[in-house]
């Protein structure tokens, strides 16, 4: 099958929702498939308003009507609820053609973290954008749940899955700072609540792996942090295996990759009780959730590593890549 996907979110911005794309389409292309994907990068960009590593596509509709015509595909698929996103849905509105959407970032809280504006109206924004899908996918029950009590209509699974040869238990002397080691790995941006995190008393060493618009600040604000920015593959996956605890701070992701990455690693995950963690740890065995992250971290540190990879095991790619398929709505 023939399969334009179509995302605001590409490289080389590093998130979850990239990381799942990029790790599918090779697979998607071995099951079969022909994969085109429609990206900022295909054109001229400018940067967002509030997170200037953020490119925002402008001027392109009519080449992006060009790619598809020429391509011909035989499902369209829109990621991100942005202009690509956008231009997407009114191409395929105007010909009348079945398309399928995603509602993968929270975007009405994490504009709300960044400037005063109410989550209400960007939430019928989005169900704007996505009443005309045939199908939108959500990677979570407590998601489904959510955007069902909020009048979204037609949800499916798409969940993650993690690479668990890359991911996996390692050694812990390539960091030689004071233990416990307590991790975050993300975008360093406001949205990610990472000062709960920072503001936390706790014993060894905090490490921040990641990059983003608030990392400059952060780093003068919180000296005593290690930042040891970007890191991906290999490199990311033996940092994660070499850390102790997984810190998740975040109130507005709708999963969470780097979780069961971490999981995947044997380190036990300490978070908020909000969706995605609420879906991903396993309370008491896998990782501790509660309102107050210090009793979450405390209570996280010292469980069983092997009952974390044990259950990072069941997010398989197989898995994750079968329910996108099964997401998609062919154009007959």
């Amino acid at each position: 099958m023939k399969i334009a996907i179509l995302s605001d979110s590409w490289l080389p911005l590093a998130n979850g929702v990239v990381t799942t794309l990029t790790t599918m389409i090779p697979a998607l292309e071995a099951r079969g498939h022909t994969v085109m994907v429609i990206h900022p990068g295909l054109f001229p960009t400018i940067p967002c308003p509030t997170d200037s590593e953020i490119r925002l596509a402008v001027f392109f509709r009519h080449r992006l009507a060009r790619l598809l015509d020429g391509f011909r595909p035989e499902a369209v698929h829109l990621v991100i609820e942005g202009p690509v996103g956008l231009a997407g849905r009114h191409y395929c509105l105007k010909r009348g053609l079945p398309f399928s959407t995603s509602f993968t970032t929270k975007f009405p809280e994490h504009i709300n973290a960044r400037l005063p504006i109410p989550v209400g109206p960007i939430y019928r924004m989005l169900r704007w954008f996505h009443r005309k899908a045939a199908r939108t996918t959500v990677a979570t029950p407590s998601l489904k749940q959510d955007l069902e009590e909020r009048g979204f209509k037609n949800l499916v699974y798409w969940g993650r899955g993690v690479d668990t040869d890359l991911f996996k238990p390692g050694p812990k002397a390539i960091m030689d700072y004071p233990r416990p080691i307590s991790l975050n790995v993300g975008r360093v941006a406001a949205e990610k609540n990472l000062k709960a995190f920072l503001d936390l008393e706790l014993p060894g060493t905090k490490l921040v792996i990641g990059d983003g618009p608030a990392l400059p600040k952060l780093r003068r604000k919180y000296p005593d942090v290690r930042f040891l920015g970007r890191k991906t593959g290999q490199d990311l996956a033996q940092h994660m295996a070499a850390a102790d605890l997984f810190v998740f701070p975040s109130l507005t992701d709708t999963f969470g990759v780097v979780m069961i990455e971490a999981m995947a690693c044997g380190l036990p995950v300490a978070a908020f009780p909000v969706i995605g963690p609420l879906d991903i740890v396993v309370h008491g065995r896998t990782g501790y959730l509660d309102n107050d992250l210090q009793t979450a971290a405390e209570k996280a540190l010292p469980m069983d590593t092997n009952h974390c990879r044990e259950h990072a095991m069941k997010y398989t790619l197989e898995k994750c890549f079968d329910q996108f398929e099964a997401a998609l709505v062919r154009i007959r």
